[in-house]
């Protein structure tokens, strides 16, 4: 019986909290604004997050930092593709050959 209580509290603190985080943002509406400094920051999160994904997977081979990784050449292909062309598929599909030809034709 206890532990069927403490099951459905701890479900309605995480339901409880769910709500209120996702909520904050809506139920004040306009009457709560951020400030435009942290709007601005806001603005670069997900690209932050992005790199911060993707870097250690570039940088890192087995743990260590590894200059010659084939990620690394992939990923500054498809920097240089991505910037210098405005085309969505063309730094993917660049990244993907030098990776694959790095990997299996140079056994990198």
């Amino acid at each position: 019986m206890s532990e069927g209580l403490w099951l459905w509290l701890t479900l309605a603190a995480i339901g409880s909290t769910t709500i209120l985080t996702r909520g904050s943002f809506i139920i004040p509406g306009e009457r709560a604004r951020l400030p435009a400094t942290l709007q601005r920051a806001l603005r670069y999160a997900p690209a932050a997050a992005l790199a911060a994904l993707i870097a250690p997977d570039l940088l890192l081979a087995g743990g260590e930092f590894a200059p010659l990784n084939p990620k690394l050449a992939a990923g500054i292909v498809v920097i240089l593709v991505c910037t210098s062309l405005r085309n969505p598929w063309l730094p993917f599909i660049a990244g993907m050959g030098v990776l694959l030809l790095l990997r299996k034709g140079f056994g990198l």
